[in-house]
């Protein structure tokens, strides 16, 4: 069986708060993208009782025991002992720590494609919680639709948002923004912005509003994204933004106006 797992991008991050348990509260619109990795399992050979995983494309760091996808397979296998082993294999498409949700997406796709090849009849609620376990985003890639994201990751309201006037311009320069130095450079914020009320305004009015808290501490110490964010409006976006944490850079460009942009080489960039 193939799953197709897809990236996403923040419109709008706003850290709103820090919790007992160590974990910052956040207010942000998740917007899907076609931007996907390729995840394959098939029954294991007989002589192996858990996951064997393995991957290719981009380098997936970190041991393979260690992947989201590999912790997916064991949570739900401590569950239901039942779970036959596996083969699996990832085609990594996606960058990697960018700000894209790619590794959450691919181990939320595993849950839900152990749930339905297996036949487990695990509800969605349930594989919301066991995505919530893995990580903060993953929750999200279960839904898989646009939506106001809150707390953690646990609450999330579904909107529509009309972006068919539209295309995106998404670019990465290869930059691995460490996640925990990211978080280190952020005060919460006393209020929680209006964000939903902002979408509701025309798209042209956004960067009046709408922000991402990591930006200005992510820009100033390197300085390739902030010249990513800034091309985008010199050539014509209507809005930019850095999503995540960084280091992926994404543009809204109205339809029939597609620029031509020179990136160095390396950079992944892609038009949806």
């Amino acid at each position: 069986m193939v799953v197709f797992p897809n990236a996403k991008i923040n419109i709008g991050l706003f850290i709103t708060g820090k919790r007992p348990d160590g974990y910052h509260d956040l207010l942000s619109f998740f917007y899907p993208l076609m931007i996907h990795d390729a995840l394959e399992i098939v029954p294991g050979n007989g002589d192996l009782e858990d996951i064997r995983f393995n991957s290719s494309g981009l380098a997936v760091s970190g041991k393979p025991d260690d992947n989201l996808c590999a912790r997916a397979y064991r949570m739900l296998k401590a569950d239901h002992p039942h779970l036959p082993a596996i083969d699996a294999h990832l085609l990594k498409k996606i960058p990697m720590g960018a700000g894209m949700g790619g590794g959450s997406a691919d181990g939320s796709f595993m849950l839900m494609m152990l749930n339905r090849y297996f036949q487990l009849n695990i509800p969605e609620s349930v594989l919301f919680e066991y995505a919530l376990r893995l990580g903060s985003d993953c929750p999200f890639f279960i839904l898989n639709k646009p939506a106001i994201v809150r707390g953690r990751g646990e609450t999330l309201k579904p909107i529509h948002i009309d972006f068919s006037g539209y295309q995106i311009l998404v670019v990465n320069p290869g930059i691995h923004v460490p996640t925990g130095w990211a978080f280190s450079q952020i005060k919460p914020r006393e209020e929680e912005p209006p964000l939903e009320d902002w979408l509701q305004l025309p798209v042209t009015s956004w960067k009046q509003y709408i922000e991402n808290d990591f930006f200005a501490p992510v820009a100033a110490k390197y300085p390739e994204i902030r010249a990513l964010h800034d091309a985008m409006y010199d050539t014509g976006a209507v809005f930019a933004s850095m999503s995540g944490s960084g280091s992926t850079v994404f543009g809204l460009f109205p339809k029939g106006h597609t620029p031509t942009l020179s990136f160095p080489p390396g950079y992944f960039q892609k038009w949806i």
